[in-house]
């Protein structure tokens, strides 16, 4: 006599309002229901017209899509299934559910039948969301009841907070997937610090900071070309950018090697430049890491006057590792320069 096992498969959803880029707290339940789920699905709560943001779905589709999260149905948007909620309405028997409205004056579904409904019709096993939700779940088992369905499985996740020990704002600073990705947080640095806090039982307090060291770290780790893309360099100044906290200063860096800036320079800082012209132009070639952070040792050991030579190359007094700038420059466009300069 042979046995079988029956394996369950998790069947989730993601369901955001659209209105407008996630909240990073909705950003933790979307990787939370991927990681948990075998097949999820993308619903667009908008029931509520009020809340509605004009480009809020798409905006919440492209922060899915830059960090990672993919979704295996969807987007099925509420506002296109009226019909089913009405006829859920007509099995229960009444417009409210102890105490709740389940449609509106207008026939409109509430949020609690509507989600309730979208859940069984679409075999939904296990509701992943914040705590906010959590006085939702008796309500909810028992529309599913009502419904003669059986109840998903509710797992409630901490809350992220602010600095006032409150619910994170959407407008703290870096509270949304967009704001992070407009400072040039990698996509790789968010969605790492969502995987560490996992699905939190307890409320945590957001740690941008954590994030933007995350950045660096996901800066230095990127593959050449990817990191040459996204900062718009060519793949020669890569090494210069690998020290960029974030892809707007990984920018900046390039743009300063490809199209640097006149500055004025200091009265005394010809003969450093004449000097370094004569090493850059008798190490024939290109410079790999190693020779340039060589060249740059013997002029700082003749006490040359760096940062008048950083000036000359990129029009900028700070920036990436001078050696890794003189690395990323050809051996003729470093002439055109300092001969520019002096």
């Amino acid at each position: 006599m042979c046995s079988s096992s029956i394996v369950l498969v998790k069947r989730v959803r993601f369901a955001p309002s659209p209105t407008g880029s996630l909240h990073v707290g909705n950003a933790l339940s979307a990787v939370a229901n991927r990681r948990l789920g075998d097949w999820m699905l993308l619903r667009i709560d908008d029931t509520d017209p009020a809340r509605n943001v004009e480009g809020g779905e798409e905006a919440i589709l492209r922060d899915l899509d830059w960090l990672g999260v993919r979704w295996d149905e969807g987007p099925t948007r509420q506002s296109e299934r009226q019909d089913a909620y009405r006829a859920a309405a007509e099995r229960i028997g009444t417009d409210r559910f102890e105490g709740t409205t389940l449609l509106r004056a207008d026939g409109s579904a509430t949020y609690q039948l509507a989600s309730v409904v979208d859940d069984i019709d679409y075999g939904v096993t296990h509701v992943v969301r914040g705590n906010d939700h959590r006085p939702n779940e008796e309500l909810h088992r028992r529309l599913h009841r009502a419904l003669r369905s059986e109840p998903p499985e509710y797992v409630h996740h901490g809350l992220l907070l602010g600095d006032d020990g409150r619910k994170l704002s959407k407008r703290a600073e870096g509270a949304t997937v967009a704001g992070l990705r407009d400072e040039g947080i990698p996509a790789q640095a968010l969605r790492r610090y969502l995987d560490e806090l996992d699905v939190p039982r307890h409320d945590v307090h957001y740690d941008l900071r954590r994030i933007r060291r995350l950045s660096t770290d996901a800066i230095a780790a990127m593959p050449d070309d990817e990191l040459a893309a996204a900062a718009g360099a060519p793949l020669a100044a890569v090494p210069a950018l690998r020290g960029a906290r974030n892809l707007v200063d990984a920018r900046e860096i390039a743009r300063q090697i490809a199209q640097p800036e006149r500055a004025p320079l200091p009265a005394d800082a010809r003969p450093t430049l004449e000097r370094f012209r004569e090493l850059r132009e008798r190490a024939n070639g290109d410079l790999d890491g190693e020779g340039a952070r060589a060249l740059v040792r013997e002029l700082k050991a003749v006490r040359g006057d760096l940062k008048a030579l950083r000036l000359a190359l990129t029009g900028a007094e700070r920036g990436a590792e001078l050696a890794s700038v003189v690395a990323a420059l050809d051996r003729d466009e470093t002439l055109r320069r300092i001969d520019a300069a002096l």
